[in-house]
């Protein structure tokens, strides 16, 4: 009899440590799915579109721009050659159309809540498109980096959704006041942010 108990003991100590075993690896395996599932959302959540800009207004003026999209937020960075030294402003336009050689084409300032031209963030409101003034060196040489969670890339929200729009360089400044547009001058770079 004490043989029978000694052995029922030890295979229930057999099949409790067994069992305990299988837990966690089950729970070993269950973190690992869901870390592996955190990566691919987190790497589907990230958009980016690049362009091209291209010269207007007679300028010599070319450059890159891109959007990226992550976690809510849109970082625009562009670079530029080409421009006079100096202050320049930057905004994006309604329609991604730089077919004229003026750059007109692209409508005004995208401005999806109806608001008065303004610097980013006045709290009178401003466009979605005012993004404001940059400088260029010397050389005529500059770089542009702006994040903010306005904006969208391909979005349903048409007051944040960027896709269908133009990015366009002025010769000159944004005064944050002129209406509608800042009195910021030729468009002398464009770029249609089509995705």
């Amino acid at each position: 009899m004490e043989k029978i108990k000694a052995v029922v003991l030890g295979l229930l100590l057999i099949t409790a440590f067994s069992c305990k075993e299988v837990k966690k690896e089950a729970e070993s395996t269950a973190d690992a799915v869901e870390e592996t599932v955190e990566e691919v959302v987190e790497k589907v959540e990230k958009k980016t579109l690049t362009f091209t800009m291209e010269p207007k207004s007679d300028s010599q003026v070319k450059g890159e721009v891109s959007f990226t999209e992550e976690n809510g937020v849109v970082v625009m960075k562009a670079s530029f050659t080409g421009l006079t030294p100096g202050e320049h402003a930057i905004h994006i336009h309604e329609k991604a159309d730089c077919s004229s050689d003026d750059g007109k084409s692209t409508g005004g300032h995208w401005n999806p809540t109806f608001q008065p031209h303004a610097k980013w963030g006045a709290e009178g409101g401003y466009h979605k498109g005012d993004i404001g003034n940059f400088v260029a060196d010397a050389d005529g040489n500059a770089t542009v980096d702006f994040a903010t969670n306005e904006w969208c890339i391909g979005c349903d929200d048409e007051t944040k959704n960027i896709v269908g729009k133009a990015v366009i360089v002025h010769q000159g400044v944004d005064d944050f006041t002129s209406q509608p547009s800042g009195a910021a001058g030729p468009r002398i770079s464009c770029t249609g942010i089509i995705q």
